[in-house]
């Protein structure tokens, strides 16, 4: 039988080779990380954004179309806004997160555009046109 040599005492494991070698800063990564990366199955891009910010406006066109005046184009906006917000709750859960901001974004200007129509009618006609 050979002798073996026994192992380190716990000190000495944790000591380095060398006396002057310190620990790397990790700034400069000599293997792959000590973790696991997660990737996002839909990451969010301007095609995606630009997409969901088209379909929104499309939506909010045909929707604003069906007013035959001021307080008919301003329910028919904030009801069609509404269901377009439903949708992009729905999409950042189960779907496209960047389809999802461009119709929060485009429907967050269309319900803008909205109300400042009402409030140039309500200013120039001194009524409040929506009820």
């Amino acid at each position: 039988m050979t002798w073996q040599p026994r192992p380190p005492t716990t000190a000495a494991r944790f000591e380095p080779e060398h006396p002057g070698a310190r620990t790397p800063s990790g700034l400069f990564p000599s293997g792959p990380p000590s973790r696991p990366t997660w990737r996002e199955p839909h990451p969010v891009t301007g095609a995606g954004v630009a997409a969901g910010g088209a379909a929104a406006a499309a939506w909010l066109v045909l929707f604003g179309l069906l007013g035959r005046d001021v307080p008919t184009y301003a329910w028919w906006t904030v009801l069609a806004g509404g269901v377009a917000w439903l949708a992009a709750l729905a999409l950042v859960r189960f779907g496209d997160r960047g389809v999802a901001t461009g119709v929060a974004i485009v429907t967050g200007g269309g319900w803008s555009i909205a109300a400042a129509v009402v409030a140039v009618r309500w200013a120039t006609g001194g009524d409040w046109p929506l009820w």
